[in-house]
């Protein structure tokens, strides 16, 4: 059974809890360890289990393209042009004999390795040094102890029960020959392989998928054996010789992938966790960001409707890193959506330094109706994050808010140099917002009465004039921008 997580719907889980029975995603799982599978459920910190890939392998029914391109890479056409061609060229005695025979263990050994390197997820082949070193060549005697060990079931059934329970052990022995296979590729048993209990579980887990393979099986059999009875027909023996061992391969290849893949799909019926293994497996793990586990914390308490645990989570952090920005942004839409007034009133000037920064006038607007609602003839005590306020206003045509922000600024700030910069915006509220030409004029004239030293002076007559002709008030410096 494929499983989704809890919170993200859609993705593959990758973690499950078996305390609190949920299934995670790597979403939720940051700072999982993948590759020592430990990780602790977000919810009771219990160990969990790690499920792989088995969410999100795609079925082998929608491969079959890529099980017939996988005998064509470099390492296994290796592997098959060694053990088919190097046969041909050796000598005619035993020296020739031992060397095949050391070929076909080879070969053997490969397409049990595919079994269990596909089972762990490598969907590319193995590398062809796996034919010819290291151990392993055990496998070809423990598969002739299989064989022999079945062979003896059926004799037994023979004896015992007579042809009918013969054929039947016969029927048994062959459907679950494919089981058989995988069991041994994986655990190296043979007692394993041929307990007819363990292979009975091993197909009722895998469940109509494993007759459907076996279908499969059984025609790619049935085409190794026509092709090479095409080869040895139509062509001369030095040619058809190697062609159909060429053949042989290939399709015994195609077929030991087939069956480690069905190992990789079922993976979690079958009790083990597998990942697809690439290039990138390796800088996935590396790259495992801790620091994210507090945003997956939030989104997870957030979709359970904890939002006082939200609330309190984002002000903790928020003592520690006073002015992170995604933090405080996080902040403001948790406590604008559950209208805390006296949180954001208490958090506000944070909160409106991050909508300045962000340009958004909208909602320095709708805070500030909040903050008066609470408070009113609200004003800030910063001069300069006033006029920054102010401008994001401005620009986006709310105009008496941007004025309400800087009513009596020479009053409240007289010895602030944000003074020059508080006027001209009013002005130009006044005039371009509000069409008060006169009013504008009153602001301007203090500029430049007030406010002889500041650069802003200098071009305080052309407004005015702009102003008296009820042009807009535009000019080198007229517009102020808020600083970066």
């Amino acid at each position: 059974m494929k499983h989704d997580c809890h919170y993200h719907p859609g993705d593959p889980a990758k973690w499950h809890c078996g305390e609190c029975q949920m299934h995670y995603c790597n979403r939720c799982m940051p700072d999982a360890d993948t590759r020592q599978r430990r990780a602790l459920c977000p919810r009771c910190s219990k160990a969990m289990r790690y499920l792989g890939a088995a969410t999100e392998v795609v079925p082998f029914w929608h491969r079959i393209g890529a099980f017939f391109r996988y005998p064509f890479h470099t390492d296994p056409l290796m592997v098959i042009a060694i053990c088919t061609l190097v046969p041909i060229v050796a000598p005619a005695n035993i020296v020739g004999l031992i060397i095949w025979l050391v070929l076909a263990l080879a070969l053997f050994k490969y397409t049990y390795a595919v079994i269990s390197h596909t089972a762990e997820g490598h969907l590319k082949p193995p590398p062809v040094s796996v034919a010819f070193t290291g151990s392993g060549f055990d496998i070809v005697i423990l598969q002739f102890l299989v064989f022999v060990l079945m062979g003896g079931l059926v004799a037994a059934a023979a004896m015992v029960g007579g042809p009918i329970l013969m054929l039947l052990a016969l029927a048994f022995v062959i459907l679950a020959l494919p089981a058989s296979i995988m069991v041994l590729a994986m655990e190296r048993s043979v007692g394993a392989a041929v307990n007819p209990m363990n292979l009975a579980v091993m197909i009722s887990r895998i469940g109509t998928p494993y007759f459907l393979l076996y279908g499969y099986l059984i025609l790619l059999t049935l085409a190794s054996g026509a092709a090479q009875d095409f080869a040895v027909d139509h062509f001369p023996m030095w040619v058809a010789q190697p062609l159909a061992g060429f053949l042989n391969s290939t399709f015994t290849l195609i077929l030991f992938h087939m069956l480690g893949y069905l190992l990789f799909q079922y993976q979690e019926e079958l009790g083990f966790a597998s990942d697809v293994q690439g290039e990138d497996s390796d800088a996935d793990q590396q790259n495992r960001d801790r620091s994210t586990r507090f945003d997956a914390d939030l989104d997870m308490n957030l979709k359970d409707g904890n939002y006082d645990r939200v609330q309190s989570m984002l002000i903790e952090s928020l003592k520690k890193d006073r002015d992170n920005p995604k933090r405080i942004g996080q902040l403001y839409q948790i406590l604008t959506a559950r209208q805390a007034t006296a949180e954001l009133y208490r958090y506000h000037p944070r909160l409106m330094a991050w909508l300045t920064q962000r340009h958004d006038g909208d909602g320095l607007n709708q805070l500030m109706q909040t903050l008066q609602a609470a408070e009113p003839g609200f004003q800030l005590d910063d001069p300069e994050l006033a006029v920054q306020c102010a401008s994001a206003l401005y620009h986006r045509g709310h105009f008496k808010p941007a004025l309400r922000l800087l009513q009596d600024f020479h009053k409240r700030f007289p010895d602030s140099d944000q003074l020059a910069p508080a006027y001209l915006l009013a002005a130009q509220a006044l005039a371009n917002g509000l069409q008060q030409w006169e009013k504008a004029s009153a602001f301007l004239a203090f500029i430049k009465k007030r406010c002889v030293t500041h650069p802003l002076h200098g071009q305080i007559d052309t407004w005015l004039d702009q102003a008296r002709n009820q042009q807009p008030l535009k000019g080198p410096k007229a517009s102020f921008e808020i600083p970066e």
